[in-house]
């Protein structure tokens, strides 16, 4: 079986809160990972996770980095965009353009765009990439 996740699934095993759910959403996982299922994750839900986790719960950039990267280290999770490649970026949590930033970009050059048009006056050091107003 292949099965999609939602963001409110990863930021219930990532944050453990509230602590039923956490659990009910754990539990579902290790039995995908019994079964040898695929448990896909795409860059929307892991991008409204990295707001969530800072936004809502509070957590720090670097840690909120560090919390992905672990998920999608774990076993059978399996990112299906850019957002692994992208927390491969040294110094991720303070590079400017972030996080967000960058799965954009790294996307639009994965389906063959030949520019990122932005007003992100920091994008102008990316390959293809066009800075409008300046």
């Amino acid at each position: 079986m292949i099965v999609g996740l939602d963001t409110s699934v990863i930021v219930r095993v990532l944050t453990g809160q509230p602590e039923d759910l956490a659990l009910i959403a754990v539990r579902y996982l290790e039995e995908r990972t019994r079964a040898e299922d695929r448990v896909l994750v795409c860059d929307w839900a892991l991008a409204e996770a990295y707001y969530a986790l800072q936004h809502h719960y509070g957590v720090p950039k670097r840690d909120t980095l560090d919390a992905l990267r672990a998920f999608l280290g774990s076993q059978g999770i399996e990112g299906t965009g850019d957002v692994p490649e992208v927390l491969e970026t040294p110094r991720l949590e303070s590079a400017n353009p972030g996080f967000i930033d960058r799965v954009i970009h790294r996307h639009y050059q994965r389906v063959g765009a030949d520019e990122l048009v932005t007003f992100e006056k920091a994008a102008a050091k990316w390959h293809n990439a066009r800075v409008l107003g300046g």
